[in-house]
């Protein structure tokens, strides 16, 4: 199966991404490691990478199809693929389309605004061993203390209210769109995420099988 995985940030996409290669037995391939990895092992097109990210400019979307083409070619990708991180925009999505990788579904998690900024907000991080607790969901046994290390419980700038918000806006202008482009060319599977992990896992399962 050759697949990207969309969702909003705090969808749990990372987390699914995770199961569903184990299940499948596929890898997930993320941009940004494939940057790094590129700008690290010295190749051409990472000297590239390199040069553009140093002047603080955007890697164009041809320079990324050929990453990604030279990743995709991979051995441990002959049986599969899950596509996280990209595309992101929609002109990545055409820029995509018009190359040489074929995808077979594209998968959304569906998980409304308002539950994920309960998600996040509520989530707290020990500032010690950056063990993650939440509020509801996984209550440390005293409130604001590490049940590991007895460390102070924060949250995350990241997981503020506002901050989560500015993401979703994000989320919406920018890569919401893919999925109406990719609903008119009947690749679109939708899972509404679930209060469990294990619940979104099985309707994942379900809609990517039918």
């Amino acid at each position: 199966m050759r697949l990207i995985l969309l969702a909003a940030p705090g969808a749990g996409k990372g987390t699914q991404a995770e199961k569903l290669s184990k299940h499948f037995d596929i890898p997930t391939i993320s941009t940004g490691a494939i940057l790094r990895q590129n700008i690290k092992d010295g190749t051409e097109l990472g000297k590239v990478v390199k040069g553009l990210i140093d002047k603080g400019q955007l890697v164009p979307d041809d320079v990324m199809i050929q990453l990604m083409n030279d990743r995709l070619s991979a051995d441990d990708c002959k049986n599969g693929f899950i596509l996280d991180g990209f595309p992101r925009t929609l002109t990545q999505a055409e820029a995509l389309d018009h190359s040489d990788i074929k995808i077979d579904k594209v998968l959304n998690i569906d998980v409304p605004d308002e539950k994920i900024i309960a998600r996040l907000s509520g989530r707290l991080e020990c500032s010690k061993c950056a063990t993650t607790f939440h509020k509801e969901y996984r209550k440390p046994a005293v409130d604001g203390v590490c049940d590991i290390c007895g460390g102070e419980l924060v949250v995350r700038d990241d997981d503020k209210p506002e901050t989560v918000k500015k993401r979703l806006a994000t989320y919406h202008e920018q890569t919401e769109p893919l999925l109406h482009f990719y609903a008119d060319k009947g690749m679109l599977r939708t899972a509404h995420g679930q209060e469990e992990i294990s619940d979104t896992t099985k309707e994942v399962l379900k809609v990517l099988e039918d």
